[in-house]
């Protein structure tokens, strides 16, 4: 059997040195075939867009995706024909169809103090968030017009109906359904679609319906008694960042792309860090996680993902820490730690 071709786009900031710790991890593995492509920032700067048609097209081509990270302040821009680096992130995830985004949330249980929240709070946290991907806000019309602005909301009921497939299919007894439907006409046929999806396709699985206010109070009040959130582009974004300062640091939380014909994009949840680009110090623990993922959900390879889950925990239990867990261990530490524990 041929080696799985991997494309890697290491982006922007600490992409690149995430990136190549990660790719430290693969060698170890196994025989992956990995190519790496400019997106972002650097692909601005090398091609003047942040995501070119030839890189997109050797991601198609490939068995899987591995993002580093995108952005960073100098091409900040307020500018709305100039290119930024998130146009690179959005490209993507629309030219290979991806509307799935699948962010877990376990915290360690060696960093169960690291986290703001007390340990009786998150102790037995293990949920899934389910971000649908490719609609909503961030793909809807937009502009400005004198003083004014406008950034408009769609979903339509097909969009709808398979996001819900994938949190009802993804669910080990409940499915939590987020939505604004007491204001926003798009949460109403949210609400509307996920309940008969559940009705005729999955009635043996729970489904309760929260307001997005609401879910983001109980995900800092009482996440343990959540399994699978599953919401809209902009709620997903939102509540995904928060659920992860329950693992104690955005720098623990990796991500999954998923639902085109190819085995999907997987990147970490964290930004590029700008000002710690350079210095060492980057914890590529996410993206450790985010190849994890790539291996079960990309290229079904469950136990090489359980056993990088299984030696991130151990290496935590050995006491490994980065600055962001409140440690000093290195990018080049953590990876050693983790490297040790395969």
């Amino acid at each position: 059997m041929s080696a799985a071709r991997i494309v890697a786009l290491p982006g922007d900031g600490i992409g690149p040195e995430v990136m190549d710790a990660a790719r430290t991890v693969l060698a170890e593995l196994g025989d992956f075939e990995v190519t790496e492509a400019p997106v972002g920032g650097a692909s601005i700067d090398r091609f003047g867009e942040a995501l070119t048609d030839d890189v997109l097209g050797a991601c198609r081509e490939a068995d899987a995706v591995l993002l580093g990270a995108v952005g960073g302040p100098q091409w900040d821009t307020t500018d709305p024909i100039a290119p930024r680096p998130e146009q690179g992130l959005l490209g993507l995830r629309k030219g290979l169809g991806l509307f799935a985004n699948l962010r877990p949330v376990r915290p360690s249980a060696a960093l169960l103090d690291a986290s703001p929240l007390k340990r009786g709070r998150i102790e037995g946290t293990d949920l899934l968030v389910v971000r649908e991907l490719t609609g909503g806000i961030y793909f809807g019309e937009s502009g400005r017009t004198g003083d004014s602005a406008h950034d408009d909301c769609a979903y339509s009921v097909l969009e709808v109906e398979r996001i819900a497939r994938v949190a009802f299919r993804s669910a080990r007894s409940k499915v939590t359904s987020v939505d604004k439907a007491n204001v926003l006409e798009t949460s109403r046929l949210w609400r509307e679609t996920v309940t008969r999806v559940h009705a005729e396709e999955f009635p043996g699985v729970r489904l309760d319906h929260m307001l997005v206010d609401n879910a983001a109070m109980q995900l800092v009040s009482r996440p343990s008694e959540f399994d699978v959130i599953v919401t809209e582009n902009l709620f997903g974004d939102i509540l995904s960042d928060e659920a992860a300062m329950l693992t104690g640091s955005l720098g623990m939380l990796p991500s999954a792309s998923i639902g085109g014909d190819g085995g999907g994009l997987f990147e970490p949840v964290h930004g590029s860090a700008p000002d710690i680009a350079g210095t060492g110090e980057a914890n590529p623990l996410a993206l450790f996680g985010s190849v994890a993922l790539m291996l079960r959900h990309g290229l079904d390879l469950e136990d090489a993902a359980a056993g990088v889950e299984s030696a991130i925990d151990r290496a935590l239990e050995g006491g490994l820490r980065t600055r962001d867990l409140g440690g000093e261990a290195t990018t080049e530490d953590a990876t050693r730690a983790v490297l040790a524990n395969l």
